[in-house]
């Protein structure tokens, strides 16, 4: 049993009570690739690389900590009936609340105020305090309405009493406190609009030049997405110009955030280092649903959270001879 990192302690030993688990080191004296060789399962917090896996003869099945399936190849493990699972929606509350920790941040700007009355600037930040804004009853534009997605339109409408439109892949009859629209129309009543859809050549690039053009003048955009979701570029182009009021992301096309990235500079922008997700609580819940997985999967029987489903009458197969 190889973990690409730690997981939660207590989860860790009850997987520890029903096989040997190793914990990849960096400084050890095996590769990754060696180790991945010898593992029968491996719970995944980091990107895998495809070609690896025609060498892991041993190979059951790669277990996400997480939702997204962008650090597993999943065609390429199906092919060579390998099962994935992931943890869908276990760090939603935890996302949801990040989320509004950097809205409310950049509205009210709590990160100046707080920088700025360190440096005695008492009476410039009182001066400048009108500038900041109320979120309540604002519009709050979601695209993707997954487990994130939800989380964060409950808060928003229960909490601030906001007007929450959403975008998704494939039309949806409205529902209690949200409306459906197409992206472009989101984009341009939303007065924050948060990015929480998986990452996929379809949503690459998806919030582009011109879903940032359509956006109002003093909207904020929040990605707690993936990075290539958003074009970063036309994104900091806006805020220097001043089209947008702000924007706050918790992840970046390249990671971690380069130097020389022209965000780094960006006025009235909040950057968090792909944190969104990661709680005591939700690294428990998510450990507890992997391992779960992994426990029923060592049985021989299928798991609850497969992603590769069409594939498990081949993995079965191949696990029979195991």
């Amino acid at each position: 049993m190889l973990l690409t990192d730690p997981i939660d302690a207590c989860e860790a030993a009850r997987l520890g009570e029903n096989a040997e688990v190793v914990t990849f080191d960096e400084t050890g004296d095996l590769t990754f690739e060696e180790e991945l060789a010898e593992a029968s399962f491996v719970v995944v917090r980091r990107a895998i690389p495809a070609g690896a896996l025609e060498n892991a003869p041993k190979l059951r099945a790669l277990v996400r900590h997480g939702a997204g399936l962008d650090f597993i190849p999943v065609q390429a493990a199906s092919r060579l009936g390998i099962a994935v699972t992931n943890t869908p929606s276990v760090n939603a509350k935890s996302v949801a609340e990040h989320v509004f920790g950097l809205i409310i941040c950049l509205a009210r700007r709590i990160v100046e105020n707080d920088a700025g009355i360190r440096r005695n600037e008492w009476h410039a930040l009182r001066a400048a305090a009108p500038g900041s804004c109320e979120i309540a009853g604002k519009a709050l534009g979601l695209i993707g309405y997954g487990g994130i997605g939800q989380a964060i339109a409950q808060i928003g409408k229960l909490g601030f009493g906001m007007n929450v439109l959403a975008a998704t892949r494939w039309p949806r009859e409205d529902e209690d406190g949200v409306s459906f629209h197409p992206l472009t129309d989101v984009a341009a009543k939303a007065d924050i609009l948060v990015v929480a859809c998986p990452l996929s050549e379809e949503t690459r690039n998806l919030v582009s030049e011109e879903i940032i053009a359509a956006m109002p003048p003093n909207a904020i955009l929040v990605n707690v997405a993936r990075g290539p979701i958003v074009d970063e570029a036309a994104l900091s182009a806006a805020l220097r110009a001043g089209h947008i009021r702000g924007a706050a992301l918790d992840v970046f096309s390249d990671q971690p955030l380069p130097a020389d990235s022209p965000l780094r500079s960006a006025p009235n922008t909040l950057l968090s280092p792909h944190v969104a997700g990661v709680t005591a609580e939700a690294m428990a819940r998510m450990s507890r649903t992997a391992v779960d997985d992994i426990l029923t999967m060592i049985l021989g029987n299928q798991p609850r959270h497969l992603v590769n489903r069409k594939a498990w009458p081949m993995i079965a197969r191949r696990w029979s001879h195991l």
